[in-house]
Order: C-alpha cells, then structure tokens, then sequence
C-alpha cells in the first residue's frame, strides 16, 4: 500500500488524470501535478463540489487495490524485494495509462464514450492480465520440501474468507457510489 501511494503522489495522479500529453489520449504529463502540488482546492472538475485533493486519494484507493488483486498470482513465486520493483514499474507504465484512458475526460477511450464504474475495465482488467502475464513469466511455484507441496494443498481459514468477502462486498458500495462523484441517480446506479 506505501509503495503504491507513493508512486502516485510523485507521478501516478499526474500519469493518470494530467493533461494528455500530445493531445492524443495517451498518457498524462508528468509535470501536471508532480507530488500532488497544482492541485485546485476546490472541484475536481467544472460542476462538481469534490476537492481535488480528495478526488486524487480517493483514486489512490483504487490504485491501491489494483497490484493487491496481483499479489495472488505471486505468491510463492518471487521474493518481496522484485514484488516491491514490479509494483514501482506496474503502476505508472500499465495502470496509470489505463486509468488516463478510460477516467480521465481526455483519454482516448473516454472520448469514445467508455465508462467504467468501480473499476471493471481499469482495475480488474489491466490487474488480471498483469497476473496472468506474471504467471507465464515466472513460471510455477516452487516447493523445497514434500512438506510445502502438501501444505499448499490445505483448505484456507473459511472464517477470514468470509470475512474478507464481507469487507470487500461493503467496501464496494463505497466504490461505486463514488465513481457516480455524487450522491444520486448516477451514483445509485453505480
């Protein structure tokens, strides 16, 4: 979470909701708001009663989320120090993109008429790929001991899942009354 919120304060936010670089829907530039500074204190955008300092941690909750949703694909695969580095390059060369894309009014695929509530097309698709390319890329778990392989196989504590499964479930209304930027009918439907 630390290292994630970080990259996003020194570029992400800049990345991901900057001026689009170019004009063409890319990419934001980096200099719109390096370290959080130019940031207006009031709307984040024409119309709305949002700081946009809030606007950008409430984004960073979500960049957050997206390299945790990977760290299952990981799992036994790597050592702590190459997830820290793959998260530090993830973050502002695939998400921040597809945020820019997608959540930003300038990007490429918003023009189109894209929208994307909580998440589903910027969250869990550039996550899930991002998992699925580190599996073919590292390659399988690897056990040291018989120990470890039939360790692997325990069920998990189906009382934390639950729980996890009722937070994320709760949490998620948060998310999607937020992506509507307002309490009403676009929020509800979120």
């Amino acid at each position: 979470m630390s290292v994630t919120s970080i990259v996003w304060a020194v570029i992400g936010y800049s990345l991901a909701f900057g001026k689009s670089w170019g004009g063409i829907g890319l990419i934001g530039d980096p200099s719109s708001y390096p370290l959080l500074l130019n940031l207006h204190r009031c709307a984040a955008w024409p119309g709305s009663r949002v700081p946009e300092i809030l606007f950008a941690c409430y984004q960073m909750m979500f960049a957050v989320i997206a390299p945790a949703l990977i760290t299952g694909a990981f799992a036994d695969r790597v050592l702590f120090p190459a997830y820290i580095l793959f998260i530090v390059l993830w973050v502002p060369l695939v998400y921040c993109p597809f945020v820019h894309w997608i959540w930003n009014s300038e990007g490429f695929l918003a023009k189109w008429g894209v929208v994307d509530f909580a998440g589903g097309i910027v969250v869990h698709i550039s996550a899930g790929f991002a998992a699925l390319a580190s599996i073919f890329v590292v390659g399988p778990r690897k056990f040291t001991t018989d120990f470890d392989r039939r360790m692997s196989r325990v069920p998990h504590n189906r009382t934390l899942v639950a729980l996890g499964t009722g937070m994320l479930f709760l949490g998620w209304f948060g998310f999607n009354g937020g992506s509507g930027a307002a309490a009403s009918g676009r929020g509800g439907f979120a």
